[in-house]
């Protein structure tokens, strides 16, 4: 968890899955951390009117769990997010239990990018998030005892 993993030790097709359910505490958390109070997220009248019938998490939120087992699990903490795309495919509720599926798509050695790709799904297999994002991991310094060429 956490590790730092060096570019040369990830593969194209590298993937962890990981399951989290996303409670209410989860969002209250994350609501007071940004101020997102829209009242879908914390309103239950509102969100009754909706066509969603009840509240739903930050989609955000839900986003940030996934790069959360992109580097806790997958890839790292030396790669360094240069982009991030999110498609919210479908609503995610309080309680509900996300399997967050991670791989590595692409790799360019000559800019070390590593483009990984996500899925997230709920307990009926529905399909709740997709994302594309590219990490951009350092180059190698010498090490200072070796001897130039």
């Amino acid at each position: 968890m956490y590790d730092l993993k060096p570019f040369d030790s990830l593969h194209v097709g590298d993937e962890v899955s990981v399951s989290k359910t996303i409670t209410e505490a989860d969002g209250a958390l994350y609501i007071a951390a940004t101020g997102d109070f829209g009242p879908v997220h914390v309103d239950d009248s509102y969100a009754q009117t909706t066509r969603f019938g009840r509240r739903l998490a930050p989609g955000i939120m839900v986003a940030g769990i996934c790069t959360n087992v992109l580097t806790a699990e997958l890839a790292g903490t030396l790669g360094v997010s240069i982009e991030d795309r999110f498609w919210f495919t479908g609503p995610v509720f309080y309680g509900d239990t996300i399997r967050f599926r991670v791989w590595i798509h692409e790799m360019n050695a000559e800019t070390r990018t590593v483009t990984w790709q996500a899925s997230a799904a709920n307990e009926e297999g529905r399909e709740v998030l997709k994302a594309e994002a590219t990490l951009k991991f350092p180059r190698v310094k010498p090490r200072a005892d070796t001897p130039a060429a």
